[in-house]
């Protein structure tokens, strides 16, 4: 049987009213509610069951509610005796990733993103900064056109490395826009401005870095007792300061996203499940290689799902 890696979604995936049927059914899963709300002093619960949206995509508020999602998901996971041999998360799910992996407490886990997210928030003020999604251009022709861009003096840079023909760019506003313009006359097949607060994974998050690494410093970070594939370098790590490192450079390099599932591919890896809210990682895996099971758990039935799939692989 090949190798199974759970996959951890980060901001984009967050819907008002996840987790509430979790919390109402299953015990474990209120449990890490619970803890979220209790290490961050208010009730992230309420956010996440009520809303408002507005509220919930407040990105001091998403990051730690997808968290949240995620670990309460894993929980039902564990109970079921399904466990990875490798995991990954996209952005922010590095940290979902990292207490699958035990080298994160959960609640430093929640902590660090609440974090982290105000720190992000406070690098670039509101409007000055933008990321779109570019679909159907290469890698290198991209590149050239934030260059362009970037001779012209703005900031325009690549964010997320998602799928062949999806690539996300970040920067300040004057700078995306231009690159998207340039990006289309250069024969980008479509160009989709993100609803995102802020320019993430650019070089203008510098400043939330070097905060966050303040904060990490108070936390404890282990070695991974499960292979952790980090988004900046696209290969396994386990040691604990390496991981501390990774997680800095993160917030301002780009996430590695298509070259992570290659490197899990690689590794013998054939089942990904996505754990948490949506199934966005589901699609990319499947445009990276159509023939791997990709599987979302997010609730009950989506798991038993897994598991007949999994009974059936084993027998």
């Amino acid at each position: 049987m090949g190798k199974i890696a759970f996959l951890f979604p980060g901001q984009g995936s967050q819907a008002v009213g996840m987790g509430v049927d979790l919390v109402e059914t299953e015990a474990a899963c209120k449990e890490i509610f619970t803890r979220a709300d209790k290490r961050l002093g208010y009730s992230l619960s309420e956010i996440m069951a009520n809303g408002p949206e507005e509220k919930l995509r407040r990105t001091e508020h998403t990051q730690p509610a997808l968290v949240t999602m995620s670990v309460a998901v894993l929980e039902l996971l564990k109970e079921a005796n399904i466990s990875p041999d490798y995991v990954a998360g996209h952005s922010l799910g590095e940290y979902s990733a990292l207490v699958a992996a035990r080298a994160l407490s959960f609640e430093d886990a929640v902590y660090a993103v609440r974090n982290r997210g105000l720190f992000m928030e406070e690098a670039v003020p509101f409007g000055e900064g933008a990321m779109a999604a570019v679909l159907g251009m290469t890698v290198e022709a991209l590149e050239e056109v934030c260059k362009e861009v970037q001779s012209q003096g703005h900031v325009a840079e690549l964010a997320n490395l998602n799928c062949p023909g999806q690539i996300v760019i970040s920067g300040s506003s004057e700078g995306v826009s231009l690159a998207s313009e340039l990006a289309k006359e250069k024969g980008a097949k479509r160009v989709i401005p993100l609803q995102v607060s802020g320019p993430f994974h650019s070089s203008l998050m510098k400043p939330a870095a070097d905060k966050l690494a303040a904060i990490l410093d108070e936390l404890t970070i282990s070695d991974a007792s499960i292979p952790v594939i980090s988004n900046v370098a696209a290969k396994e790590q386990t040691n604990a300061d390496e991981i501390k490192a990774k997680l800095v450079e993160q917030v301002y390099s780009p996430v590695r996203w298509e070259e992570t599932i290659r490197t899990l591919l690689d590794q013998g890896v054939d089942t990904f499940i996505e754990v948490g809210s949506g199934n966005v990682l589901t699609g990319l895996v499947k445009k990276v290689n159509r023939r791997s099971q990709a599987f979302a758990v997010n609730d009950r039935e989506s798991l038993h799902k897994v598991i007949e799939k999994l009974e059936g692989v084993t027998e």
